[in-house]
């Protein structure tokens, strides 16, 4: 409930974001979530949890505003980037439910990616012997 509250708010501000000019594109939220990491890591041993959930809270208020801004200036999508999550703890978790080693489990989903990449190139020619023909 509260996730879906937050992402509303970060479209809302997405829009103001694109017409301010300190805006810099998904920039803007990535060295902005250096800071927050850094005063989360300053909050962890204060033990002081009210501190501590507003900065992890900003931490995930920049990634939002990052995925909302890379959405605009590229081809991913949020839904996407959430659902690979999804997919790829799930194998992760399961497998190691089910006595899988980490090893395997990573590289199963890293030939898998690969597979994956490789395909949306050739289905785009990007590949290079896709060039020698032009």
């Amino acid at each position: 409930m509260y996730f879906e509250q937050l992402l509303s708010i970060a479209r809302r501000k997405s829009v103001i974001d694109t017409a301010s000019d300190w805006f810099e594109g998904s920039q803007t939220y990535l060295s902005e979530m250096r800071t927050e990491l850094d005063e989360v890591l300053e909050e962890i041993p204060l033990n002081r949890r009210c501190y501590l959930e507003q900065e992890l809270g900003d931490l995930l208020w920049d990634y939002l505003n990052i995925l909302l801004a890379l959405e605009s200036e590229s081809d991913i999508k949020l839904e996407s980037v959430l659902e690979r999550a999804c997919l790829k703890f799930e194998q992760r978790v399961s497998g190691l439910e089910n006595g899988v080693s980490w090893c395997d489990i990573k590289a199963k989903q890293k030939l898998s990616l690969a597979e994956e990449q490789l395909k949306w190139e050739q289905q785009n020619c990007l590949m290079p012997s896709c060039n020698l023909s032009k």
